[in-house]
């Protein structure tokens, strides 16, 4: 893996999770475990989602993952990520294609695929 050459100045801007919010982030792992039965990467993914989306927010999750991915971690994690997530999170701007929403002004429809934004799952 290639070190960041941003990699200090990307860690100050994240935010540390309050113990509180840590310890209902694993309430919901824990229920989500508890009661999930069937493909061990679909669970693995919706909990990373859970926790990438703490500091990237729910609008980088809906570039990266298809309307209908999210419902299905939802279910999956008993959350909507609207509920449990920031709206943009802290490591947004690390998305270029966050910028380019912001430029172009309607996030729903670079979701739906209806306007295209080259690299909308990488960071910088």
């Amino acid at each position: 893996m290639k070190e960041n050459p941003k990699f200090e100045a990307n860690l100050k801007k994240q935010t540390p999770l309050s113990d509180e919010k840590l310890r209902h982030l694993e309430k919901i792992e824990q229920m989500a475990i508890a009661n999930y039965y069937g493909d061990l990467g679909e669970i693995e993914s919706a909990l990373g989602m859970l926790r990438l989306g703490q500091q990237y927010g729910w609008r980088v999750m809906y570039l990266i993952h298809s309307k209908a991915t999210i419902r299905k971690y939802e279910r999956i994690l008993g959350i909507l990520v609207k509920d449990e997530m920031p709206e943009e999170g802290p490591s947004a701007y690390r998305v270029p294609a966050v910028k380019i929403i912001k430029t172009l002004g309607n996030f729903w429809k670079v979701v739906s695929g209806e306007t295209k934004v080259e690299g909308k799952r990488n960071t910088e």
